[in-house]
């Protein structure tokens, strides 16, 4: 009976069908490292004061799970973490959580041997951070190509979960290319490689033993491995440790510009014959995108040379070229196809915030109209920051449904591509008078500071 259950699963049962890791294990797990800090117990609660932050996990999965309960380490003022040699006269790899505050850093190597480790420069945008030890003749990695990784495909980390020293997990890719809300520099590889606290900094292999990725985090409600974890790209990586090497910090161009995905609704409003670029809502006041002609309702379609296939792919594509550089951009305004050159700005300094991305709501659940809207006077407008719109006094239904709410004010709508100010009640009246009965209402709407284009569907 089991030689025919094995007969009929396609080889299951077969053991040579998995990938045997020893070789790759013998190999390279002598590149890893385990990372120990120490860190004044006043600095961990001054730079952490809510009791339910964990300091040990990254910002931007703080934000993800604002209600993750706490995981204190035995001594506040000690944690661990991993990294990895990238060169043989000691440079390592980790992620900037890992070494953020210390005081001091160690660095044990598989051999036993310990050796204190200073600080190059560290990124908190992309958690990156670059580490070095006296030595020579040690043994570095091998760098792979992230963007020859696929789905399914067999990856192994190795770490020190818990403190366990070189610990090997393996699992497949789940997903590139995932983005978190308000971080949107690093493409993260997704897995399902068990990573646990401890493994943040170790190297993520694919099995030519190759480095594709640095084990950042996990998702999880529980600090445990729940199957969800993600790794920054080593191409990535690399970027940023080579401004690090050169200057301890990193420079990020930025254009100005507030984006958002181009939805079905949104090409059809706007007369995009794809879903491809960045829609944009927002042009910063002089801003490199406002001097370079931008305006908003322009579909970014190609930065430099590199396609803009999704809202995504932008913040990424500027923020890997430096300041000052003059790139040429080419936009969709009014189904024409233009080219503009933009002068790179600058991120204030590497350390500051993140920089906010606004999320538009689920465009797929917006429904009916809805709307209650009043004409604001000239005070009004001005405590708003505009200088013409409708402001939404109640969202019942289908303006609900379509995330406005009290306070919003409706600056223009959008007709085959051409946006027409709404100053008047009449003005949306007419607007709405164009579309059929089951034509979506696209209009541009400010919250706060921040501008994007929302659609409201007729039913």
């Amino acid at each position: 009976m089991m030689a025919a259950l094995c007969v009929f699963s396609v080889g299951i049962c077969r053991a040579d069908v998995l990938p045997d890791f020893r070789a790759l294990v013998r190999e390279h797990g002598s590149s890893v490292v385990n990372i120990s800090i120490t860190q004044a117990a006043s600095e961990v609660k001054m730079a952490h004061p809510q009791s339910g932050e964990n300091p040990h996990v990254p910002e931007f999965l703080r934000r993800l799970l604002p209600d993750a309960p706490e995981i204190e380490p035995e001594e506040p003022e000690q944690s661990q973490g991993s990294g990895f040699f990238i060169s043989d006269d000691g440079y390592i790899l980790t992620n900037a959580h890992v070494v953020a505050n210390a005081q001091t850093i160690q660095v044990r190597l598989l051999d036993r041997r310990v050796y204190s480790a200073s600080l190059i420069g560290s990124d908190k945008r992309a958690d990156i951070a670059l580490l070095k030890i006296d030595g020579s003749g040690l043994p570095a990695v091998r760098m792979g190509r992230p963007d020859g990784l696929a789905v399914g495909e067999w990856v192994v980390a190795i770490g020190s979960p818990f403190g366990f020293e070189n610990s090997v997990t393996a699992g497949i890719v789940s997903a590139k290319g995932r983005v978190f809300p308000e971080e949107s520099f690093v493409p993260f590889i997704q897995t399902d490689v068990a990573i646990n606290p401890g493994n943040s900094g170790g190297p993520l292999f694919n099995l030519a033993g190759e480095v594709v990725g640095i084990n950042s985090q996990i998702y999880s409600r529980t600090g445990g491995f729940m199957g969800v974890s993600f790794a920054i790209p080593i191409d990535v990586a690399m970027e940023i440790q080579s401004q690090l090497r050169r200057s301890g910090k990193v420079a990020r161009g930025r254009i100005g510009v507030g984006i958002q995905e181009v939805t079905p609704a949104l090409a059809s409003a706007f007369g995009l014959p794809s879903l491809d670029g960045a829609l944009v809502g927002m042009v910063e006041p002089d801003s490199p995108a406002l001097h370079a002609g931008v305006m908003v309702g322009d579909v970014i379609a190609g930065f430099g040379d590199t396609p803009v296939l999704r809202s995504d792919d932008l913040p990424r594509i500027v923020a890997r070229m430096a300041p000052g550089r003059e790139v040429p951009m080419e936009v969709i305004r009014d189904g024409t196809r233009q080219q503009l050159t933009v002068t790179l700005g600058h991120w204030p300094n590497a350390e500051s915030s993140p920089p906010q991305r606004r999320i538009p709501p689920k465009l797929n659940d917006l429904a009916r109209r809805g709307l209650s809207l009043s004409e604001p006077n000239g005070a009004r407008l001005k405590t708003l920051g505009a200088q013409w719109g409708l402001e939404v006094k109640k969202a019942e239904g289908p303006a609900a449904r379509a995330r406005l709410r009290e306070g919003d004010l409706l600056v223009a709508s959008v007709t085959a591509g051409r946006q027409t100010p709404l100053r008047k009640l009449e003005d949306l009246d007419a607007a709405l008078a164009q579309l059929g009965p089951q034509e979506a209402l696209t209009v541009l709407l400010q919250r706060g500071i921040g501008r994007s284009f929302m659609v409201i569907e007729a039913r």
